[in-house]
């Protein structure tokens, strides 16, 4: 710790969880500025830190009399523990204050610059207003300092010309005192007023030359990007002509047999220091979809998804299924001043930023999150395959499904208030019900828990790390996903890929999925590594491609994945191996189809590329919850078309958020003040625990909503609407 750094908040030993093999260690503890910082001892402080933790969006949990944990959003996790009850309260206390406080400095410092970005005509109209006034003080000193002048300068003359009687000496002598006090008075009002009308006018000017300042800084970084943005696109233009005239001579077409090898050469991109050959002898003829004809025929015989979900999937008890809707109604065209709503976002987090509806979807990211759901047929393929590896490689297309339909749905859905929640209950048509909860807000933590009449379920706490660059939108989400078979017990975990949204300012809105995605047995030991290729205009890649594998507990490959996360996925089971100059060398059987994304409707672009399943999200449904996103006015607002009433009416929930955090905030800092525990805010149908299988914290379902559902108490939910 610098000798120049406020003096800290708390500081004191506490025992740090190190491992398993040294367990608590004991650690001395620093808490300022809303960073708790540790040290193997007081002499380090002046010279090496061995960690620390920003409270802001960081998680507090009290697990016993004496342990606790931080966990800030997934990436850093501390599991403490202190000599006692009093001194664990103690600490949690002030860090609970301490986070409290990190939060109000860095929406203060988000506000002041807001203020700076949106001081516009209101402002200098209020401005003008004062120093209208001010200078109606002046003119009125003006008026009173030459009447009084004029009445002392009147006095003085009669006094000069006084024939010298005592008595009349005396009485203008009084006299010309009284006006000069007069004219005192009246002087210094005149002094006081051209003080106020400086002050003013000074602040003004430094508020008004600050903001020019701004919009000059922003207008230049704008102009520069947008200046490079073209230059990029021309180049890159250039550049992509330039290759495909070079790789693709006039007259040239993709032939049948090139076709045929498209899965083998996507395996061969796996790995360098091996050779894949595909078993190939059944012929699979590409078909004008181009999926192989072989492929279709397997997908279908394991109920492929080239059909509805709804027309899979039959209720047990033969009644007829209700009659849902297909589409909402169509989006609106309503123009905008882009500029004057992006210019305040560049830099700061996506959950910050006060977008109106007009960029949404009449979503919550509640229901976007059940959208993953949309292929579960999937998973009750997976629950009948006893092969771990198998199942395993049907786990892999699962997860590569949820980004289907994310390459042409763009738009931001709502975010969630604290205390809202969404079910789906498709039990009767597709197989699951889901509940979903925003669980925290800072950091903004969704928790989710899903099953399925087959036997699976799985569950998830999302959240994420999200910054807007002016060019593009990056989305590093957080939290880890989890999927149990009952059957066999086989739990998977998996984290989410980063995903990009590309031209923010200039041209199309697209949006990439990127990065490596491991998902991992721990009944058995198997892995899946997937990687999900980035777009990259000077790469011959085929874009949205996803290749992977799966290895068993041994590290022995069984299976080969590829295709594309917004079309197909397909694998082949590797049959044997050899060697062949120092290469092992891999046979696999042909190609099956494990995933096929459901045909888009041709119009679906006129009501934000919906898929028949999120346009069912929001359909109005009895005896729901009260705080379920799909009564919340905003949002249906918007769904109806009427834009202007629904911004007006998510600034009013959104008020009353802060305004109910406000309230907490003040009531935990009189608790503490008074030495009284004040207790934190609780989720209604999840817990935070420690996770068993990843040692993290999570938010574990009660199983306690479908039951309060059915008796219509909802007794424990809030007002949040």
């Amino acid at each position: 710790m610098s000798e120049k750094q406020a003096d800290p908040d708390m500081k004191g030993w506490l025992y740090k969880w190190t491992n398993y093999l040294k367990g608590y260690q004991k650690r001395w503890f620093v808490l300022t500025n809303g960073l708790l910082s540790y040290y193997r001892s007081q002499a380090e402080m002046l010279h090496t830190c061995r960690g620390t933790i920003s409270l802001h969006g960081a998680v507090i949990h009290t697990e016993d009399s004496c342990n606790f944990v931080i966990s800030n959003g997934g990436t850093q996790t501390f599991h403490l523990k202190a000599s006692s009850e009093v001194e664990r309260q103690k600490w949690v206390t002030a860090l609970e204050l301490a986070k409290a406080k990190a939060i109000r400095q860095m929406e203060s410092e988000d506000e002041d610059e807001e203020d700076v970005g949106d001081a516009g005509a209101d402002d200098v109209a209020n401005t003008l207003k004062v120093l209208t006034a001010k200078l109606e003080d002046l003119r009125t000193c003006h008026d009173l300092i030459i009447k009084h002048g004029a009445a002392l300068q009147k006095s003085l003359s009669e006094l000069e010309v006084l024939d010298g009687s005592t008595q009349d000496l005396t009485a203008k002598t009084k006299t010309v005192n009284e006006r000069a006090t007069l004219f005192r008075i009246s002087s210094n009002a005149m002094i006081n007023a051209c003080n106020d009308y400086v002050d003013v006018s000074s602040t003004a000017g430094r508020k008004w030359h600050r903001l020019l300042q701004h919009e000059r800084d922003q207008r230049l970084r704008l102009e520069d990007m947008v200046e490079q943005l073209a230059r990029q696109h021309s180049h890159l233009e250039q550049e992509a002509k330039e290759q495909m005239s070079q790789a693709m001579p006039p007259g040239h077409s993709h032939s049948d047999d090139e076709e045929e090898t498209e899965f083998e050469d996507a395996v061969e991109e796996l790995a360098e220091n091996f050779i894949v050959h595909v078993n190939t002898a059944q012929a699979h003829k590409r078909s004008s979809s181009n999926v192989s004809q072989l492929s279709e025929e397997m997908a279908s015989l394991n109920g492929s998804q080239a059909t509805t979900p709804t027309e899979e999937v039959k209720q047990p008890n033969g009644r007829p299924k209700r009659q849902r809707r297909t589409r909402v109604p169509e989006k609106p065209n309503y123009p905008i001043n882009l500029w004057s709503i992006m210019k305040n976002c560049i830099g700061k987090e996506l959950s910050k930023i006060p977008m109106p509806v007009n960029f949404s979807e009449p979503l919550s990211f509640l229901q976007r999150l059940t959208e993953d759901f949309e292929y579960s047929d999937i998973l009750d393929r997976a629950t009948q395959i006893e092969d771990s590896c198998e199942q395993l490689s049907l786990v892999a297309a699962f997860t590569v499904s949820s980004y289907a339909t994310t390459a042409v749905r763009t738009a931001k859905p709502f975010n969630p208030l604290l205390g809202e929640t969404y079910e789906c209950d498709r039990t009767e048509d597709l197989g699951w019900r889901a509940i979903n909860e925003q669980v925290s807000h800072h950091p903004p933590i969704v928790a989710q828990y899903v099953e399925g009449n087959t036997g699976w379920s799985s569950w998830q706490e999302f959240a994420m790390s999200s910054k807007f660059r002016g060019k593009y939108l990056q989305i590093i989400p957080l939290g880890i996903a989890h999927l149990e078979f009952g059957n066999t017990g086989n739990h998977y975990t998996w984290r989410k890929v980063s995903t990009t949204v590309h031209n923010m300012i200039v041209g199309k809105l697209w949006l990439d999925n990127h990065g490596e995605m491991e998902i991992v047995n721990h009944q058995t030991g198997d892995k899946c590594c997937l990687k999900f290729i980035p777009y990259s205009y000077f790469s011959r890649e085929t874009p949205k491609k996803v290749t992977g594998y799966v290895v068993d507990s041994e590290g022995t490959l069984k299976w080969f994945i590829t295709g594309m996360w917004d079309e197909k996925i397909e694998a082949c089971r590797v049959i044997s191996q050899s060697l062949r100059g120092g290469k092992p060398v891999y046979e696999t059987g042909p190609p099956k189809v494990l995933w096929k994304r459901n045909p888009v409707t041709p119009d679906a672009d006129k009501y934000y590329n919906f898929t028949e399943l999120a346009c069912q999200l929001n359909e109005m449904e009895e005896l729901i919850c009260p705080t379920d996103s799909r009564n919340r006015p905003d949002q249906r607002l918007m769904e109806e078309g009427s834009w202007d009433e629904a911004n007006a009416e998510k600034l009013r929930l959104e008020e009353k958020q802060r305004a109910t955090r406000r309230r907490r905030e003040a009531e935990a800092e009189q608790a503490a003040a008074e030495g009284r525990e004040y207790p934190a805010y609780s989720p209604m149908w999840f817990r935070k625990e420690t996770d068993d299988v990843t040692g993290g914290l999570i938010f574990r379902y009660t199983h306690e909503y479908w039951e309060c559902k059915e008796r219509q108490d909802w007794s424990r939910c809030p007002d949040i609407f």
